[in-house]
């Protein structure tokens, strides 16, 4: 619900709605070459959402503790996020993204086993 908080609607070029798993992979290719979790995620045949795929990438992240560092590389550039979120995103405020990513890299500590 984070990721979806203050989201600005976009559309695909054929009128599909895009969502976070849409943020996360711009942001994502901006950073790096190739994430696995998108290449995972990307490669089940079964998710036909971009919400379902989201949804996978965070669970795949959680699983290989990566969930903090890929949301940081998304966050890293300003004009993607304002592109991306309005104003009351707790993405766009400095205090409350250091927070968000000071628990999300706590969840590092966690082992995790979810169904990918």
């Amino acid at each position: 619900y984070l990721c979806q908080f203050d989201l600005k609607e976009k559309r695909s070029f054929f009128g599909q709605r895009k969502d976070y798993w849409d943020f996360l992979c711009q942001g994502l290719a901006r950073c790096r070459q190739e994430h696995e979790g998108i290449h995972f995620v990307t490669s089940l045949d079964k998710l036909k959402t971009p919400v379902g795929r989201g949804r996978a990438f965070l669970r795949y992240c959680l699983v290989h503790r990566q969930l903090a560092e890929s949301l940081q590389l998304c966050l890293l550039d300003p004009e993607n996020l304002c592109e991306w979120y309005y104003a009351r995103s707790p993405f766009l405020s400095p205090k409350r993204r250091a927070e968000i990513l000071g628990s999300l890299y706590e969840l590092d500590c966690v082992t995790f086993h979810l169904a990918l």
